[in-house]
């Protein structure tokens, strides 16, 4: 409480600071016309078909998910794109977020990128001739407050329907407004993304002013193994498409130049990570594709370059000849607006689409599946229509249909951890991994639906035995009690006590020091904090948290209570 006035003196320093900074720039800036560029384009000079995606995303975090109540921990598995089979999931994904900070990040990303791809389509027609209330097609507060909305919506289900993998939020949106910002302004959406970067910057620097960190252990996976890379992508290339479409609508003079378009996509590309090809291995294994990856993304920007830049002439018109009848021909269909010819741009336009078709076309079949049926392995809770379970080294109850193999690689792979089933919604999942519970000691699973949510808490308690491994149990229950649903194997210690071998035996009702001599075999309970038991001639004493053995005056520590993060 003694550091609350001085955090929030330090907030309101940042914002008078970036207000008054600000503020002094307008004044010493000579007379701009920003305000009037932005009407001539939006509604009162707002972007609102902007403001009224991030609000309903927003919305879908705070009443759908149950941020409201739960701003740090809303619910996330049923709002999964988990198979063509569960449409709730489908629907929603695109709009829902895994917690605060991806909502944040896309919110971001959506307030600095959509009023570029707005303002590049306009709520004002601009060909000759037209009229603003001539028809609902061309009504600006229609195409503001309804028809760009409408386009988001069906976007975000494209990007759900096409996306490989249970995929869930904004981001690949996010991507298409990019790739509509991208071709009508390159360096701009450049800046908008640095922009964002800012702005995420105030936001943290609000929230935490002074931060104090110090090294310490860490569960970490690679970072690009976080990143939805085909759902980005995806979105990339549908608003690439989408932007095309208003770009060469507009004169040859008022596109983009060719070195501005290659140069900027080529930025947008590496600065949101596009070339972090990689592949799941199984068992917490990432491959990484650097190099491919590289390669796509020059050859992204080039075709982007071209199907911009490219004329409007007829593909063949050069090669046939100065004064040839076919090209007088052509040229003719050229003036006269025959659709009938191949012009130069649309080929780049047909290799831009048949990309954006490689990379959603393998969703299809990877999407057409649901959860295997039959018992899990290992004891279940039963939360409604959801099974959960631990289990390890099993095969996941979620992949495609038919199993694919190239390079090496393969969709069929084992997995361990907390196991989430629910068939009526086709969802199997590890929700927990064996590693991320073995560092965290006890996590969270948040189960739900449409109003409804309940937790489940997997906990994981062990001992680490001397020169050999832990043994452990992991028990699933509410957050006043849990049973044990999985135990490891016995591990034993690798020194040898007077010609004995000491191992860790976990069971379901506690924690036994089986001492194994030649064919005898005897065990005890793991003694009580501050207790001895005498197992075969050795002594086995505990304090708080580790485990001694004494022998013939012998003392040694031999076990120690596994700790977490």
């Amino acid at each position: 409480m003694e550091s609350l006035p001085a955090e929030l003196l330090l907030r309101v320093g940042v914002v008078a600071a970036l207000l008054f900074s600000l503020g002094v720039v307008f004044v010493v800036d000579r007379p701009s016309t920003f305000g009037a560029r932005l009407r001539r384009r939006f509604v009162l000079g707002v972007p609102w078909g902007t403001l009224v995606s991030a609000g309903f995303v927003l919305a879908v975090y705070l009443f759908l998910q149950g941020g409201y109540e739960y701003w740090y921990s809303p619910v996330t598995i049923p709002f999964r794109a988990w198979s063509y089979l569960y449409p709730l999931g489908i629907a929603s994904a695109a709009f829902s977020h895994s917690g605060a900070g991806h909502l944040i990040g896309n919110l971001v990303g959506t307030l600095t990128l959509a009023p570029l791809a707005e303002y590049a389509w306009g709520h004002f027609p601009r060909e000759r001739g037209s009229q603003s209330f001539g028809s609902l097609r061309t009504n600006p507060y229609v195409r503001a407050f309804a028809v760009f909305p409408a386009a988001v919506l069906v976007v975000g289900l494209l990007t759900s329907i096409f996306a490989i993998g249970p995929i869930i939020g904004f981001s690949g949106v996010v991507f298409a407004f990019a790739g509509v910002a991208l071709v009508n302004y390159p360096l701009g959406t450049v800046v908008a993304l640095a922009s964002g970067g800012a702005l995420r910057l105030v936001y943290n620097t609000l929230r935490t002013p002074v931060l104090t960190a110090s090294g310490r252990p860490g569960y970490i996976t690679p970072w690009w193994a976080d990143i939805a890379i085909q759902g980005h992508a995806l979105g990339l290339l549908i608003g690439v498409l989408l932007g095309l479409v208003v770009v060469r609508a507009r004169s040859r003079d008022a596109r983009p130049s060719a070195r501005r378009l290659w140069l900027g996509t080529i930025l947008v590309a590496v600065e949101q990570s596009l070339w972090a090809v990689y592949w799941f291995r199984g068992g917490e294994t990432y491959v990484l594709y650097r190099a491919v990856g590289v390669m796509l993304v020059a050859a992204l920007a080039l075709v982007v370059a071209f199907a911009v830049v490219a004329r409007d002439d007829p593909l063949f018109t050069r090669a046939l000849g100065g004064d040839s009848e076919v090209q007088r021909a052509s040229a003719s269909r050229t003036k006269t607006g025959d659709s009938g010819a191949v012009r130069n741009w649309q080929v780049a336009a047909v290799v831009l689409l048949l990309s954006t078709a490689a990379v959603a076309g393998p969703a299809v079949p990877a999407n057409l599946f649901t959860a295997s049926s039959g018992e899990l392995p290992g004891e279940e809770r039963t939360v409604r229509d959801y099974e959960v379970t631990y289990a390890e080294d099993v095969e996941n109850g979620l992949v495609a249909v038919v199993d694919v193999e190239a390079f090496g690689e393969t969709t069929a792979v084992n997995t361990s951890g907390v196991i989430v089933r629910s068939e009526r919604r086709g969802i199997w999942t590890t929700a927990v991994t064996k590693g991320r519970l073995a560092f965290d000691g006890q996590v969270a699973v948040r189960l739900g639906g449409v109003g409804w949510r309940e937790t489940v808490y997997a906990e994981r308690d062990g001992w680490n035995v001397l020169g050999n491994g832990t043994a452990y149990r992991v028990a699933l229950g509410d957050n006043e009690s849990g049973r044990v649903v999985y135990t490891s194997d016995p591990v034993t210690a690798a020194p040898t006590l007077a010609n004995r071998n000491v191992s860790v035996v976990p069971t379901r009702n506690g924690y036994f020091l089986r001492v194994d001599r030649g064919n005898q075999s005897l065990s005890a309970q793991m003694p009580a904090k501050n207790e001895s038991v005498t197992v075969n001639g050795l002594t086995f004493t505990r304090n708080e948290s580790r485990v001694f053995v004494t022998y013939d005056g012998t003392r040694l520590q031999l076990l120690a209570k596994e700790s977490y993060e």
